[in-house]
């Protein structure tokens, strides 16, 4: 049996070798598409990437022996399992592919840390690794100009800088601008910045630190690659909660070559100490592995509270319905069985759309989400109205085993403030700021041909740090599919009276003139918006946007303020 083990636990470990050789593979592709401007093949990879763990967990269970199938094998196997990966650099990875695997074979059933990985193994970081992490650059009396130009030629583009020189003066007067003076005065300032480069869409970003005494800055150098010019540097970031914006859950995932995740994430902890490990992961294409960080740390929110499951704040859904944890700072969703009229979706295209949006461009304006299968925590952990409520909405999906609930199927998200409630608490100033987000996160989305279907205040949350994000996926569709028109003149006065309109409707036609009623109960808010942002009003406007879709021009949209940049070499939204 011991060595019917060994080889169950290498064929494991083989499946996931070849998944991290191809995944490094797509990932080692950025560089190139960056360099050749390839943005869509870069778009294409990082869908890919994506797929491509599903696709060989599935492979390799398929090739599995039958003894792989007999539950009582597996606390036996993962210690075997175990064993093998004590020198390995990936080691935390490899255990959650042998989750994955567990989970594939039993449907989630019977999950224990004696079978899988449930709790976190205690294992060091590979610090004698002959990888390195970071290079260091000390200042030796040397101007910021003259220390980031060594900096940036250190790192290999495949592209030039088309003014290298002009780039590190910026960099300078915004140190100069930013830092302290007894920072700026350090002669023995050091920089350290992380080997690999990030790539996301059509940037590049350089990441790393400032050390000074016993101070820690956290800087990004994002680049951007005008295609007939060259490489800028296109702003600076120092801030901790802007080097967290760059890193947000409502973004792509960077494609950043990783020898060695548990070193890197803790050095990317260190940036940015109040982002969640799980969130690290995630942001680095390991979302796996974020899935279960997530878990353990829910679990140990529970195991040193007394916070039960409630009912989250907002407009309750017509097709999911909502929970929260009061301190944790997710929310919990789950598909109703029957949705309220007029919605005529699926539960098979409700879970399609959510799994459509962990491949899409996200541009900074929807929630990344995780799903869950056969989620089970104590009935006590239930506050008794909103288990209630879940098993009168969802009794399919929701059940009640003894002292436990059982919810078959689930999504988590970012727990944010729905906009519309948000609006009833904001100050007149907060009010315009955030009404103003509110339609460049739509121009936004149409742009990457995302179309939300349902843009009630509702379905729109705002972040912590003030941005508009939208979270409600039953409705979305691809821009370039839908119709937008306008509203036929009436052939009659009668007509404007009519119950039923006097033009016909095709199920894809959009009438962006209903928009200001439709979104917009407060006149005043109405007229806020209509100042920026009329023209969404505009059937011509949602037709020009597909037509720029169909030409292949791609968005660029920065996780940074555009007040920020250094230059403006094109116009953001």
């Amino acid at each position: 049996m011991q060595q019917d083990l060994q080889t169950l636990a290498h064929h494991l470990l083989q499946g996931f070798d070849d998944y991290r050789f191809r995944f490094r593979q797509i990932t080692q592709d950025a560089p190139q598409y960056f360099a050749q401007a390839h943005w869509q093949a870069m778009q294409q990879a990082s869908a890919e990437r994506i797929d491509l763990y599903e696709t060989r967990i599935k492979s390799t269970c398929a090739h599995l022996p039958a003894l792989a199938h007999q539950v009582a094998i597996w606390p036996d196997l993962k210690q075997v399992y175990r064993q093998m990966l004590s020198t390995r650099l990936d080691a935390e990875l490899a255990e959650t592919w042998f989750n994955s695997v567990y989970c594939h074979l039993f449907a989630h059933a019977g999950i224990n840390n004696q079978a899988i990985f449930v709790d976190a193994e205690p294992r060091p970081i590979q610090a004698h690794s002959h990888i390195p992490l970071t290079r260091s650059y000390l200042r030796q009396q040397t101007g910021f100009a003259a220390l980031f130009q060594t900096i940036l030629t250190s790192y290999s583009l495949g592209v030039p800088f088309f003014n290298l020189q002009e780039d590190c003066q910026f960099i300078e007067s915004s140190l100069i601008e930013s830092l302290p003076s007894y920072i700026l005065a350090d002669p023995y300032l050091d920089v350290q910045m992380l080997h690999t480069v990030f790539y996301r869409n059509k940037g590049a970003y350089l990441v790393g630190r400032i050390l000074s005494g016993g101070h820690s800055i956290p800087l990004v150098l994002p680049l951007v690659h005008a295609e007939s010019q060259g490489v800028f540097v296109d702003t600076l970031i120092i801030d901790p909660e802007q080097v967290s914006i760059v890193f947000s859950f409502t973004r792509s995932y960077f494609m950043v070559d990783v020898p060695i995740p548990a070193e890197f994430v803790a050095f990317l902890k260190q940036l940015m100490p109040n982002k969640e490990t799980a969130e690290l992961y995630t942001a680095i294409g390991f979302y796996k592995h974020g899935k279960t960080e997530f878990y353990r740390s829910l679990l140990s929110h529970l195991a040193h509270t007394s916070d039960q499951f409630v009912m989250a704040a907002g407009v309750k859904g017509m097709v999911m319905s909502v929970f929260t944890l009061p301190g944790f700072n997710s929310v919990f969703k789950i598909i109703k069985d029957k949705f309220a009229p007029p919605k005529e979706v699926s539960k098979a295209t409700v879970k399609a759309k959510y799994a459509l949006v962990k491949r899409l461009d996200r541009v900074g304006r929807m929630a990344d989400t995780q799903e869950f299968s056969n989620f089970c925590f104590p009935v006590s952990r239930f506050a008794p109205e909103c288990l209630q409520e879940l098993l009168d909405v969802a009794p399919s999906t929701v059940e009640v085993q003894g002292d436990q609930v059982l919810i078959h199927h689930l999504w988590t998200e970012r727990r944010m403030i729905p906009l519309n409630l948000y609006l009833q608490q904001a100050n007149a100033k907060e009010t315009v700021a955030i009404l103003q987000d509110y339609g460049r996160a739509i121009k936004q989305l149409a742009a990457a041909n995302i179309f939300p279907g349902d843009m009630l205040l509702k379905n729109f949350g705002v972040t912590r740090h003030g941005r508009v994000v939208f979270y409600d996926y039953d409705e979305i569709s691809d821009l370039t599919e839908m119709n937008f028109r306008e509203i036929p003149e009436p052939r009659f006065p009668e007509d404007e009276l009519a119950a039923e309109p006097w033009y016909s409707v095709a199920p894809n036609d959009v009438f962006p003139e209903e928009f200001a009623t439709f979104l917009f109960r407060d006149p005043q808010h109405r007229r806020i918006f209509q100042q920026e942002h009329a023209q969404l009003f505009q059937a011509s406007y949602w037709r020009s946007v597909q037509d720029a879709i169909h030409a292949g021009q791609l968005l660029d949209v920065y996780p940074y303020p555009a007040q920020q940049r250094f230059r403006f070499l094109e116009e953001i939204l």
